[in-house]
């Protein structure tokens, strides 16, 4: 799947950030209609403004809203990005104490049976299970509560398909005010293993909850050397965990259909460390 069609999202104050089928190359043209400021406002916010375009985020309900996609991956609205701060060059590890979950100790999590498309399959029912086990069994300060269903808009984060998305992979996003990011999407999953199918969902629920692409200074594990950016969220290595690339991690910005969806022992130090 080409980056260009992963959809990585601002809702909010939340970025949004996925991980797509290896091997595939970012392929996204500068859209001439965005504005200078909208520009300037993203290169102030410490992000690479060679690839802006706009476009729509999709809800699980199919409708959608108008947003800006930049880096080929991350949606924001226009609203939230006039709103961003000048970030341009500096570091800190503010990342780990702003942008994690914190409002509540138990995430109410459901998966979306609902019709159109976008209701989770048998497959994707059995590996969500397995990936909130995965998270659960670890005993950290977050647990999940998951339940299946239709009822999503009082629900913490609905994990659901899209079914307008080519290619295979996820999406989700980045907490914002204490709280997980709600909308965890994957798509075209349903011809890959119930092990992949854990795999991208785990991988998605950890962005919900804080964490970058472990080689985002580079997306190897995609066959590329592009660097996703620092921006406001940060990319400090977490104290215990390499700093370098780890292709054991469920967090590597692409999968292969030989992942097992099990954490890596620096996924769970991280998990660890943070929560």
């Amino acid at each position: 799947m080409k980056f260009s069609q992963i959809s990585l999202f601002l809702v909010g104050a939340m970025f949004v950030a996925c991980q797509s089928e290896k091997n595939e190359e970012l392929d996204v043209a500068a859209d001439s209609n965005v504005s200078t400021e909208i520009i300037e406002k993203l290169a102030n916010f410490d992000m690479n403004t060679n690839y802006v375009e706009k476009t729509a985020l999709v809800l699980p309900d199919g409708s959608t809203t108008p947003a800006y996609k930049v880096e080929g991956d991350i949606y924001m609205t226009e609203e939230k990005i006039k709103e961003l701060p000048n970030l341009e060059g500096l570091t800190g590890r503010n990342y780990y104490t702003n942008n994690l979950v914190s409002q509540n100790t138990v995430i109410d999590i459901i998966g979306f049976t609902g019709g159109g498309g976008f209701g989770l399959s048998s497959k994707a029912q059995t590996a969500l299970q397995w990936a909130v086990n995965n998270y659960n069994r670890l005993n950290l300060s977050i647990r999940f509560n998951l339940t299946f269903g239709t009822n999503y808009q009082p629900r913490d984060m609905v994990v659901y398909n899209n079914p307008n998305e080519s290619g295979s992979g996820g999406s989700a996003g980045f907490p914002s005010g204490g709280a997980p990011f709600k909308f965890v999407q994957i798509f075209g999953l349903e011809g890959f293993s119930t092990n992949v199918n854990e795999h991208v969902i785990t991988h998605e629920i950890g962005h919900s909850v804080g964490f970058r692409h472990t080689d985002y200074f580079s997306r190897q594990s995609c066959g590329q050397n592009v660097n996703e950016g620092v921006g406001s969220i940060g990319a400090n290595p977490i104290p215990g965990t390499p700093a370098g690339y780890d292709p054991t991690s469920v967090m590597i910005a692409c999968f292969s259909s030989s992942d097992d969806g099990e954490f890596g022992p620096n996924d769970i130090t991280a998990l660890r460390f943070l929560y």
